[in-house]
């Protein structure tokens, strides 16, 4: 059986485990001694890193874990100096021994080499979606981010989301702003707010719910669109400018 674990990082980065009690694969290792902390203390082998993009602290443990693991397989964007198995868009990666295979998205927004992978009811997305938020434009335009969350938005809705940062709660905040009346926002303000005050984190969340209660997967609903227009001071008729409304608006919270 497979279990994933959070091991936090810096102030609110998690860097996800995947195991199944003997072998193990990591996602975005910005920070390789917590990480082999872990996994000394719980015996368990690391066969592999996922790297989602290449900001320092998605991929700052690379090297140390390649010193101390020689021969350790990473994954991800050419881009990225410490892998030594580029992948892409389309590509599937299969770890028979946990078992485990995972299909790689292409979703620029965040970074232009952004990735993120599917498989075992699981999406590791690194910043190109949090929950109930999404992550930075920094090198990606509107059109492509908002293009990479409609391929989530195409998954499951039984999907459980592992972003990488401990975002939730100041993106309920700047959510409500959009939709006050979300009920389900509400409700998820309500519980994630109790996982917090016990120091537990809020991740994963469901695809469903975040299709319920995350502005960034709702451009093409009424409410969204009318919040996005008074923003901008016009009216959008198209998800992707109310995306970029709401993007722009959430840059300046």
């Amino acid at each position: 059986m497979l279990t994933v674990i959070p091991i936090p990082a810096f102030e609110d980065n998690y860097i996800w485990l995947m195991h199944n009690g003997r072998e193990a694969v990591a996602v975005d290792a910005g920070d390789a001694e917590p990480l082999l902390d872990y996994l000394a203390s719980h015996n368990l082998h690391l066969i592999a890193v996922l790297d989602t993009h290449h900001h320092g602290d998605h991929t700052g443990g690379n090297t140390d874990l390649l010193r101390h693991l020689p021969g350790l397989a990473i994954y991800g964007s050419r881009r990225i100096a410490t892998v030594n198995h580029s992948v892409g868009a389309g590509a599937t990666i299969v770890f028979p021994t946990l078992p485990l295979s995972l299909e790689v998205l292409g979703v620029p927004g965040h970074t232009a080499d952004h990735l993120a992978y599917y498989g075992a009811n699981c999406l590791f997305c690194g910043d190109a979606l949090f929950t109930c938020g999404c992550g930075k434009l920094f090198e990606g335009t509107p059109q492509q981010a908002y293009t990479s969350l409609q391929k989530f938005a195409a998954l499951p809705d039984g999907a459980m989301v592992y972003p990488a940062h401990e975002y939730t709660l100041e993106n309920i905040r700047f959510a409500k702003l959009v939709e006050p009346e979300n009920a389900a926002l509400l409700e998820r303000e309500v519980r994630d707010r109790a996982l917090r005050e016990r120091n537990l984190p809020t991740l994963p969340a469901s695809l469903a719910l975040e299709k319920r209660t995350n502005p960034f997967l709702r451009c093409q609903e009424s409410i969204v669109i009318e919040a996005a227009s008074r923003f901008a001071g016009r009216c959008l008729d198209d998800p992707v400018s109310v995306f970029a409304a709401v993007r722009e608006w959430r840059n300046t919270f």
